[in-house]
């Protein structure tokens, strides 16, 4: 296995700076594009705060069974340049496109053989490059099936019902103030607005809560491997059931909600809180999940 520094070019022409994580031999070799989820993320899946750290043990994960792996810095992260709070929803998903494309046209990489695996946003971007015929196999840790704003309300509510009694107390003023700001970000055109005086991406929200997935798993006709966690309370476990129902023959979907396992991919025997991450992210990814990903990738893509 070695790693090489990869060069991703947008369709803007903004250089994506990533690596790409080869197994042993010559190839060319089946490859994965790996999309992280929301924010400031850089080619590990890693923000300042919260330190998923899933490139690396997918990587070699994958490397083991043959597979190479290209995942890449964020817009305004590491070494991409830009403003990652000026970037749109669309332009995240195009990113990826433009991924998916490069990895495809090395002449180490087998262009006939090349699946995308999203961590949570990376799902939602994964189900729409699902649709291009260079893809060959799709992978959702952590996806929903419905419109954005509906998974956001959704997440918000699962939030709020984790937290210690006194705040729950302060629910109904949070759903206010978050309904009033979502009417803002649905109403508004400016890129970056703010929120009590923080600088939020208003246009990557005003994408987001308008997109529905739905659509975009109807579209698929190549594989689809779905994991959610069951304590995930971020994402609605329940809509594993509506990927397998949503996604077509001949690919299909296969489905699976991991017991104990939590948005950021370990595992909590307590009751979910996202006070716990900091404490879950010392552990290392679930194996479980790491294993069920790369044998699946495998067989779908005839390694």
């Amino acid at each position: 296995m070695r790693d090489v520094d990869m060069t991703v070019v947008a369709d803007d022409g903004v250089p994506l700076a990533g690596t790409l994580t080869l197994p042993p031999g010559s190839g060319p070799h089946p490859a994965v594009v790996l999309l992280h989820g929301s924010g400031p993320l850089d080619r590990e899946g890693n923000t300042p705060k919260v330190r998923v750290g899933l490139a690396t043990p997918l990587a070699e994960a994958l490397a083991a069974e043959g597979i190479a792996t290209l995942r890449y810095d964020r817009r305004g992260v590491g070494g991409t340049p830009g403003d990652w709070r000026a970037a749109g929803f669309v332009d995240n998903r195009l990113d990826g496109a433009a991924a998916v494309r490069s990895l495809a046209a090395r002449p180490d990489i087998r262009a006939d053989a090349v699946a995308v695996v999203g961590h949570s946003e990376g799902a939602v971007h994964a189900m729409a490059l699902g649709a291009r015929p260079d893809v060959s196999a799709v992978v959702l840790l952590a996806g929903y099936a419905c419109r954005g704003e509906d998974a956001f309300r959704w997440q918000a509510r699962s939030i709020l019902g984790s937290l210690p009694a006194p705040v729950r107390l302060l629910r109904p003023a949070f759903r206010v103030f978050g309904r009033r700001q979502l009417r803002r970000f649905a109403a508004g055109t400016t890129d970056v607005s703010r929120v009590a005086g923080i600088p939020v991406n208003a246009r990557w929200t005003r994408e987001m809560l308008r997109h529905d997935t739905r659509t975009d798993l109807a579209a698929l006709r190549v594989p689809v491997l779905a994991l959610t966690g069951e304590k995930d309370l971020q994402i609605d476990p329940g809509h594993l059931e509506t990927i397998r129902r949503l996604v077509p023959e001949p690919g299909g979907a296969e489905a699976h909600r991991i017991p104990d396992l939590t948005h950021v991919l370990r595992r909590d025997p307590g009751r979910p809180s996202m006070s716990a991450y900091r404490r879950l992210l010392r552990e290392p990814v679930d194996p479980e999940v790491l294993t069920r990903v790369t044998d699946w990738l495998a067989a779908r893509l005839d390694n």
